[in-house]
């Protein structure tokens, strides 16, 4: 490995144009987040394509680390059923040192086994590159077909868009290139667009393009008028509800989506299973409609629950702006996990309380519901109150401790279902394989042969006497159901066929080693037909769509520098990280609209004028300018950073 690679080895020379890009455009991913290799793991079980996972260092979940011998085990796993693993290394590099350190890392899980990187920092791309598949990150604010056709040029074959787009942009971007469109359909959703927000670095010196977002925006804060009229108090209001398009996915592979992405890398294994098996089941459903898709990955998802989103934590339900702008993409109540509406309060005694519901309450479960008082909160804590049920009567619910601030009335949510919960915690999925098996004669004895549904086959012999059965229609029952027992496997038997010139005496014992010997065999065949991906070309004769990129560009490093350079940049600034930028700048650029969402847009009011607003969080003071032809709220703040020219 040499570190004076510039372009990746399967570079075309200058002026030369690129082959016909190959694309999977009728295969759909559903891409499951791994935050470790067992939840990788169980991910693929429960119906993922492929999952997303990071590495030692340089993600954009640094809390979400793994080593490289736990993403090789995790690719074992994943190529039996020719799912993909993607490694996240999606955080902007801040020297040359950091280039050096990634270029290792990226060699090494590339040698064990990962199927493509998910990138932000261009400076990796100037880097000495095994051939390994590129994915363009949603950190690099993937909004135009311009930008999106460009990543083409430059190498990348899937790119993740942002998160605001509706079907009309999608539809956009997607016809103007050849990769694969990747789409967030579940999950947390970030109120800045990815990779503009430094709203997290400018007050705690922890950067949200370094993977150490302190979620400075889920606080809770007051908003004003410029006059000081007050709108709203201590309520939440950059924190958004969670992303829900199940309603969307066939809009979406209409608009050009082919994967689906979960969010998720922080959550908790019952959350990944869940909300897994919930979309493999309504991508299933498309695909048995619409033949002219299938699954990117082998074999057919059994679980042993019924997939329910609500069950497991979200912060409520949001489409955000696949169909445009509406009103319902926040709660300002909570940024935690409410729950879904399960009861009133009918009657509280000393240790229990009844409600009136229609759901079924278990011992464990966990309860919540808003004191009538929640607005004069001094903490965010205060606003959701909590209650454990020890013991489940009905609907008489006894619980440990009641709080004070419960009253007859009170909306009662379920944030916990202790027996949905008890389910996801044993074995809960398990993928099958269909197989055609075809026992027939062989000069030496028997040979058995298993075809698996996708064309994979494999065969095995037995040197045996040809011994006849006395007892013909015994016998052929006998060896097709010892042929068929395949339970402990990931495959299933559809047809078996006894092709031998007629039914012979096999021991059950030996014929169940052939069959052992033939699946194991088979197991191998497949392994071995998996490939990897291929990386993308390079085309240095691109051109980047802008001439000029500030420090919303995130560029950190020299490399990404001549990169942009190399590619017709002329102005270029230093990330915000690099505390060079000493003027007021917005320091989050948000679609979310605090105008629109207190109806004072002047789009949707005639007269009203879109005058900056002020938004209070503790000590803190930030100004909202409105951008109205982009439909865009700029968020900003005195400048808090020391100069680099002033640093010790």
């Amino acid at each position: 490995m040499s570190n004076v690679g510039i372009f990746r080895p399967n570079e075309k020379p200058a002026g030369e144009p690129l082959a016909p890009l190959e694309t999977n455009s009728n295969r759909l991913e559903l891409l499951a987040p791994a935050k470790n290799a067992d939840f990788g793991i169980e991910a693929i079980r429960h119906g993922a394509d492929a999952v997303y996972i990071g590495g030692p260092a340089f993600g954009a979940r640094a809390t979400a680390g793994n080593s490289v011998e736990d993403i090789a085990r995790l690719c074992r796993f994943a190529h039996q059923y020719h799912a993909q693993v993607f490694v996240a290394i999606n955080t902007i590099l801040m020297d040359e040192q950091e280039l050096d350190a990634a270029q290792k890392l990226i060699w090494q899980v590339y040698e064990a086994g990962a199927d493509a990187l998910i990138v932000q920092d261009m400076g990796i791309l100037q880097l000495d590159l095994p051939p390994i598949a590129l994915h363009a990150s949603t950190q690099m604010d993937n909004r135009n077909p311009e930008k999106v056709a460009f990543l083409e040029q430059v190498g990348f074959s899937q790119v993740v868009l942002a998160r605001e787009l509706g079907l009309s942009q999608i539809r956009d971007v997607a016809a103007k290139t050849n990769m694969q469109i990747e789409f967030f359909i579940h999950g947390a959703l970030c109120v800045a667009y990815s990779g503009l927000c430094n709203l997290s670095h400018s007050f705690s010196n922890r950067s949200a393009n370094r993977g150490e977002c302190s979620q400075l925006c889920r606080l809770p804060g007051d908003l004003k008028t410029r006059q000081g009229e007050v709108l709203a108090q201590n309520e939440h209001l950059l924190s958004l509800k969670d992303n829900n398009q199940t309603d969307n996915l066939e809009a979406l592979i209409d608009a050009g989506v082919r994967s689906f992405k979960i969010e998720g890398r922080l959550k908790d294994l019952s959350y990944v299973k869940n909300v897994t098996a919930h979309y493999r089941q309504e991508l299933d459903k498309i695909i048995a409609k619409r033949p002219e898709f299938s699954a990117s990955s082998h074999g057919r998802c059994e679980h042993t629950f019924t997939p329910d989103p609500e069950k497991t934590f979200n912060r409520g339900k949001t489409d955000y702006f696949v169909h445009e702008r509406s009103q319902g993409m926040n709660d300002f109540r909570s940024p935690k996990y409410i729950g879904e509406e399960v009861a009133t309060v009918k009657r509280i005694g000393k240790d229990f309380i009844e409600v009136a519901s229609e759901h079924t309450f278990n011992n464990g479960d966990g309860l919540c519901f808003f004191p009538s008082n929640y607005a004069e909160a001094k903490q965010s804590d205060d606003k959701l109150k909590g209650l454990r049920v020890n013991r489940a009567d009905g609907l008489k619910l006894f619980v440990a401790r009641m709080p004070k601030e419960l009253q007859v009335g009170m909306t009662i949510y379920r944030n916990h279902n202790q027996a949905f919960e008890a389910v996801l915690s044993k074995e809960s999925a398990k993928r099958i394989i269909g197989v055609d098996i075809t026992l027939s004669d062989s000069d030496e004895g028997v040979s058995l042969t298993m075809t698996d549904v996708y064309g994979h086959t494999a065969t095995q012999s037995l040197v045996c006497e040809k011994t006849p059965a006395t007892d013909v229609e015994k016998a052929l029952k006998g060896l097709r159901k010892q042929l068929g027992k395949l339970g402990s496997t990931d495959f299933n038997a559809q047809q078996i066929n006894i092709e031998t010139a007629q039914a012979w005496f096999i021991p059950t014992s030996v014929l169940n080693g052939l069959r052992r010997d033939t699946v194991a065999a088979l197991e191998l065949a497949r392994v071995n037909d998996y490939q990897r991906p291929k990386a993308w070309e390079y085309n240095r004769d691109a051109v980047y769509p802008m001439k000029h990129l500030s420090y919303l560009g995130n560029v950190a490093n020299d490399k990404a520098k001549a990169f942009y350079q190399r590619h017709g940049v002329i102005d270029i600034q230093d990330t915000y990280e690099k505390n060079g930028v000493t003027e007021d700048v917005p320091l989050m650029v948000t679609k979310h609209c605090l105008r629109f969402n207190f109806n004072l847009c002047p789009k949707e009011v005639p007269g009203i004028k879109a005058d900056p607003m002020v938004l209070e969080i503790g000590k803190d003071v930030l100004k909202l300018v409105f951008d109205c032809p982009k439909c865009e709220m700029l968020v900003v703040a005195e400048n808090r950073q020391v100069p680099s020219s002033q640093k010790v």
